[in-house]
């Protein structure tokens, strides 16, 4: 039987969405127990995302983010559900919850009053715009933190008009960002056995991710856009569009018109060095378009890659899941099957030789592990009372 990296770890798990569930649906993938904490009857936003879905509230995007996990759904307005989870607590590892500041401490969980009963105890906390600050009561949402940490105003050109990153990128950087705290903190605890608050936010984690494009700015006063470099760009063919990245050699542009087949214009004085192809950009890259415009992405792609030029093809998601790459890399997997089908979700992006990624628990209907996790308490409350 394989031994993974976080068996014996327990997980109490409040979190809901994207940004707490991706991080404790890690956690759970390898090893820990994680009892995930839900609202009585509603469960889990995310259950609600698609509206109407044939698994009812077992939907894909819920499915995607919960396997691997034991679902307890509870009142938490009763004293005797709260008291059936400190116990819980008590026992546990680990705590996680992405709700805006204020909420666990009301609820009597908050870091402090658990960390009373349980000196060992981690606290994961994932918020909007940190726990501290002007905005820490601001409702925190992906959509938010790219528009009020700059990444939504960086386009490639400044004549394109700013738009919504369909991804949910904030969310699962924070979310990954969690998972490194919990685990550091928990690498820590072996030296000190004692637990810690950890804390994460979309702001912060949007911040970190423009770290070289901030540098530039604060240190020299430049506006560094890898979308905008001269030699880079997505270009429209005959059938379907390709991405070019004309960079990390001595003269890629002499490359790049060794495959387009036309002279070598780095010869030129206003191309010559990357300042002066950056001050003639619309000159290239209208250029770029007119012959990648002529030929089919094949033929294209055959030949920068004759000559060591990085590219690839626009791919729909549809072909991306299809592509052999995803298939060898194990980045489809099911996890447990519904009357409607497989429930086919994206694996993990860690590959461990050690601890391969393996299902252990479908993703679990609302309140299904009730009675397996709440029962051993209240049998052990019986034989207290009694004796």
């Amino acid at each position: 039987m394989t031994i993974l990296p976080l068996d014996g770890i327990r997980v109490i798990d409040f979190t809901q969405v994207m940004l707490g569930p991706c991080c404790t649906q890690m956690l759970a993938d390898y090893g820990a127990e994680v009892i995930k904490i839900e609202k009585e009857k509603i469960g889990d936003l995310s259950r609600w995302s698609l509206g109407s879905d044939p698994d009812g509230l077992n939907n894909p995007v819920f499915s995607s983010l919960n396997r691997n996990k034991k679902s307890v759904a509870l009142n938490l307005k009763s004293d005797e559900a709260r008291a059936q989870v400190l116990e819980l607590i008590d026992s546990a590892d680990v705590v996680v919850n992405n709700f805006r500041p204020g909420v666990m401490e009301r609820m009597g969980f908050g870091y402090e009053d658990l960390k009373a009963r349980n000196p060992r105890i981690i606290y994961g906390v994932g918020t909007g715009f940190g726990l501290d600050g002007p905005n820490r009561h601001k409702g925190g949402q992906d959509i938010l933190a790219q528009a009020m940490t700059g990444v939504m105003a960086r386009r490639a050109d400044p004549d394109l008009p700013i738009s919504i990153y369909p991804t949910a990128l904030c969310d699962y950087s924070a979310g990954m960002h969690l998972v490194q705290g919990i685990l550091l903190a928990l690498m820590q605890r072996e030296k000190t056995g004692e637990g810690q608050m950890v804390s994460v936010s979309l702001y912060d984690s949007m911040i970190a991710m423009q770290m070289q494009e901030a540098a530039a700015h604060m240190m020299r006063g430049k506006d560094l856009n890898w979308a905008a470099f001269p030699l880079t760009g997505v270009f429209k063919t005959t059938d379907t569009p390709i991405v070019m990245v004309g960079a990390f050699k001595e003269n890629p542009l002499r490359d790049i018109c060794e495959a387009l087949g036309i002279e070598d214009l780095s010869k030129e004085d206003r191309f010559a060095d990357f300042d002066s192809q950056l001050e003639h950009r619309s000159e290239l890259q209208e250029l770029f378009r007119s012959h990648f415009a002529i030929k089919d992405s094949a033929y294209w792609l055959s030949r920068l890659e004759a000559v060591d030029i990085l590219c690839a093809p626009v791919r729909t998601l549809a072909e991306a899941l299809e592509d052999e790459q995803t298939i060898v890399n194990r980045m489809v997997i099911e996890a447990g099957r519904t009357e409607n089908g497989p429930v086919r979700v994206v694996g993990s992006p860690i590959s461990m030789s050690g601890a391969p990624l393996g299902v252990r628990q479908p993703p679990p209907r609302l309140g299904e592990h009730n009675d397996e996790v709440l029962k051993p308490h209240a049998e052990l409350q019986r034989k207290v009372g009694a004796a």
